[in-house]
């Protein structure tokens, strides 16, 4: 029976997410076109800081 080599290749466990990510991908390149700031500006508004979510 024949088995294929073990492949002894470790990914770096401590690279970063951003390392392991395709930068060509169109989802990472629409993310980075993103304005993220204004989402959390606009979002913080409907969080307390101190409680999370308010009651529904």
């Amino acid at each position: 029976m024949y088995r294929p080599p073990k492949s002894h290749a470790q990914t770096s466990l401590f690279c970063s997410l951003e390392e392991q990510l395709n930068h060509k991908h169109p989802l990472y390149v629409l993310a980075n076109k993103i304005d993220w700031n204004k989402f959390e500006t606009e979002f913080s508004k409907l969080f307390d800081e101190k409680m999370g979510a308010p009651n529904k």
